[in-house]
Formats: structure tokens, sequence, C-alpha cells
């Protein structure tokens, strides 16, 4: 069973949905300490043909707390202003902007329920099945160091291959993983190329440029278009 684990990014670039596409279970990680300046709470769209960022606010946001301590500001008005004038003119605007909007607005301003939210529309809008469950409500050693505790998840999830972005390949050894018997593999994102309207194009955007620009039946496609290495 492969698990891969992330923090709770909004809407982050279809690498990370790539990595939950290939899992069987999707563990957000809560338990890590929030990154300020991170991609937890920001990312960049399309506006006039440049990306531009946009950060959800996180009050009382601190490197010293963890991510399922904190939450969105209410305040996000300018975003949703900013998203709709952006995308208004994008071929897929009507279908994809209620689904933004609902974890843009969403009542419980929790950051991983927020963020829960946005993958649940995305892969429901896919028709897609995906098990998302959050560290938090696992049964691990949270006091060992970072390595140990990914082993104590996929223990706890029984899982027997960990997949993680190769962002980390410096962070896990596979001779530790495979004394649980556990594979440790990498997965190597690619951005697939997409036509946004009359720009040239712009890559490592927000999910939210890729749905709104592409059909459905082509979103899953470019889901696929990952490969493993060592």
């Amino acid at each position: 069973m492969n698990v891969a684990i992330m923090q709770p990014y909004f809407f982050p670039w279809i690498g990370y949905f790539q990595l939950i596409y290939q899992s069987d279970v999707f563990v957000l990680y809560d338990d890590a300490n929030f990154i300020k300046q991170g991609y937890i709470n920001r990312n960049s769209i399309l506006v006039d043909g440049q990306a531009q960022r946009f950060t959800l606010p996180v009050p009382s946001a601190s490197s010293f707390r963890r991510i399922g301590e904190l939450t969105f500001s209410v305040h996000v008005e300018k975003i949703s202003r900013t998203l709709e004038q952006s995308y208004r003119k994008a071929p897929y605007f009507t279908d994809v902007m209620p689904l933004v909007e609902k974890a843009l607005w969403n009542r419980d301003r929790d950051i991983t329920t927020c963020c829960q939210v946005a993958i649940d529309g995305v892969s429901g809008y896919l028709g897609l099945e995906q098990k998302i469950v959050r560290s938090s409500s696992l049964t691990y050693d949270r006091n060992e160091n970072a390595e140990n505790k990914v082993i104590g998840i996929c223990k706890a999830l029984e899982g027997d291959r960990y997949v993680n972005s190769t962002g980390g390949r410096h962070l896990y050894s596979a001779k530790a993983f495979a004394e649980h018997g556990i594979t440790l593999r990498f997965l190597q994102a690619k951005n697939t190329a997409y036509s946004q309207g009359a720009h040239d194009f712009v890559p490592y955007l927000s999910m939210i440029d890729v749905l709104m620009h592409c059909e459905p039946e082509q979103v899953r496609q470019a889901l696929k278009n990952f490969s493993y290495v060592d």
C-alpha cells in the first residue's frame, strides 16, 4: 500500500496532486510546525499573463506552532475578487470557481480542514476517489526524529511503500525504511504544458489555474505525468 505524507497546502501546484493521485492513503501532516513563507497558505495564479502570488492570512502564525493549531483568516474578500477578475473568461470558470470558493470561504477556518475541502473538491470534480487522513488522528511516536515519525505513520497505516517528492531525497534513508519492511520511493513530478489563452505558458502555478484552463479529462491525464526515481 502506497502512503504519501505532506503538510496541508491550499490549492498547490499539480505535483502535489500527482502525489495524492498515486497514493492509496494520503496523510495531511498537521502535526508538523507551520512554515512561515512556505506554501501552506500561499501559491501563484495567472494575472495578465504573469505569475502572481496570493496569500491567505494566518492569524498568530508562528513556526513554533503546529499547523493543526492554526486557522486561516476570514478576510479573503481580496483573494476571491482577484481570482474572479483573473479567471472569469477562462473556459472552465463556471465549473471551477464554486469549488474554489467553497474551500476559500469554508466556515471552519482550521487550516487542515480548508485544505482538505479544497483537495476533496478537486477530487470530486475530476471523478477521483482518494483516501485522506490527518496525521493527528494516528497513533505514532511524535517525539522521534523526522524520519522515524514518517516510518511510524506508515506502520500505523500498515503501508509497505512510502512515496515522497524528490525534494525530500536528502532527508530519508532507504535502508532505514527497509528495516521496517517499507520500500522508499521518490516521485518526480512533471508539469504538463497547457493552453492559458493568449499568453505564453507559465508553469508551476496553483492547481486553480490548471482547472480553470483544462477540461477534467486533460487534468486526469496530467496527473499521470510523473515518474519514480531512486
